[in-house]
């Protein structure tokens, strides 16, 4: 971590933080005009957002990547080891710890209180109840032996299977609840999944630098590829969330070497169009995963399309 210093229209900017060899653009601060609940994994903190682009409300999560905002009000986070429940005052009303040689970057509530988890090493699918009784565990299928890169986003479906982004293997996979492969779409570096209601899947590709919706055959009928965005270049697409007016909302991660340089989220309409941006390099490093609060859906049952 270290400090640069950079002169923009005659002003002396100083950025803190910066991570090294990497130069933040001058910021030009920008609200997605949304409330809505983000990870930061650059700064290690998962924030709640109002539509100003204020933040009311943080948590630290070191390595904060999947997000849920609960109907009681409390927070379920991912961080690199294990995921939590935390209220509004800051408690942990609820711990799921990994083994220290393991790692989990993606999780899911469930009725009456599980909680689904992916975890990295094992590689494995868990659900987990409010005891921290593992009650149902599904082995995934990897050549991957290096654990950070063995998962990011994964999802149970509304017919009970899960969806799973691997990034090593370059491949999303649907398992049923034996760890069957069921359906699988080959993208250099997936890093995660969404179904969709119309039986499509709509994929983020990290350091690919694309978004694509592939149909049950593998056909891609939509696609975002790294320029397409004028001022919004795909960096390493991460989180993302589909709205029901049809727009896709992207976590464009700025890691491995564009921390800064373009807006943390941005929101695009089914023609290609940027609608709206989140930019703001003042509160936010490198976001990965978005929860839009007033979108659609029972986040317990497999209905909001994140």
């Amino acid at each position: 971590m270290g400090m640069r210093r950079m002169a923009w229209c005659g002003v002396l900017v100083c950025v803190v933080g910066a991570w090294a060899g990497e130069e933040l653009k001058p910021a030009e601060v920008k609200s997605l005009g949304r409330a809505l609940l983000c990870a930061d994994y650059g700064a290690g903190k998962v924030c709640l957002v109002n539509k100003e682009g204020k933040i009311e409300w943080e948590c630290k999560a070191p390595g904060a990547q999947d997000i849920w905002l609960l109907p009681n009000g409390n927070v379920l986070m991912t961080y690199t080891k294990g995921v939590k429940e935390v209220a509004r005052d800051q408690k942990v009303v609820w711990e799921y710890k990994t083994a220290p040689a393991n790692e989990v970057h993606a999780c899911q509530p469930l009725p009456d209180g599980v909680v689904m988890i992916a975890e990295s090493g094992p590689c494995r699918i868990i659900e987990v109840d409010r005891e921290g009784k593992i009650l149902k565990e599904v082995p995934l299928t990897t050549a991957c032996k290096n654990t950070h890169g063995q998962m990011r986003g994964a999802r149970k479906l509304a017919n009970g299977n899960y969806l799973v982004g691997q990034y090593s293997d370059g491949v999303v996979r649907e398992y049923d609840a034996a760890g069957k492969i069921v359906w699988e779409f080959k993208q250099k570096m997936a890093f995660g999944g969404i179904r969709l209601p119309n039986g499509n899947t709509l994929i983020s590709t990290g350091d690919a630098h694309r978004v694509l919706e592939v149909d049950p055959k593998g056909a891609v009928v939509w696609e975002i590829n790294e320029n397409d965005l004028p001022g919004n270049p795909l960096r390493f697409t991460a989180g993302m969330q589909r709205l029901s007016n049809g727009n896709t909302v992207i976590c464009n991660w700025g890691g491995h070497g564009h921390v800064g340089q373009q807006p943390q989220i941005v929101e695009v309409s089914p023609d290609k169009k940027v609608v709206a941006e989140l930019f703001d390099n003042q509160q936010f490093k490198t976001i990965s995963g978005v929860f839009i609060v007033d979108a659609e859906g029972d986040v317990t049952k497999c209905e909001r399309l994140r």
